[in-house]
């Protein structure tokens, strides 16, 4: 099956609560994303994102820290496209050493998981005809 991964670090823009946290529906985003790329690879369009069946965020995510998201194409009807994906923080900032300092993580953390389904119409299927 396909894969895909983006990594994006979480800027000020991305921080919707106090101190630096950055809102959880920036990782679904994060999602859609790696979904469309997903799609793209696998059908050569788009598509549409249908549903989520389970999201859990797992850790917290704040301005500055590195967020990898990766993604999965796990089964396939007709039209639909069954996904996991999960994001993981890989670095985070050191303000208490510099205000430019950063940490990358011997070990990943799992911030965000999901599972959802995606449609790509017949009709725009370009790809395994």
């Amino acid at each position: 099956m396909n894969k895909s991964m983006i990594r994006l670090r979480m800027s000020s823009h991305d921080a919707h609560y106090g101190g630096n946290l950055v809102d959880g529906a920036r990782m679904l985003q994060l999602f859609g994303d790696v979904a469309t790329e997903l799609l793209i690879q696998r059908d050569g369009d788009e598509g549409l994102f249908k549903a989520y069946d389970m999201v859990e965020f797992c850790a917290p995510v704040y301005a500055g820290d590195y967020i990898e998201a990766v993604g999965e194409i796990i089964e396939e009807g007709n039209s639909s496209r069954k996904m996991k994906f999960e994001a993981r923080k890989v670095i985070v900032p050191r303000p208490d050493i510099s205000d430019s300092a950063c940490d990358v993580l011997e070990e990943p953390i799992v911030v965000c998981r999901a599972t959802g389904t995606c449609v790509t119409p017949k009709a725009c299927q370009r790809k395994n005809k």
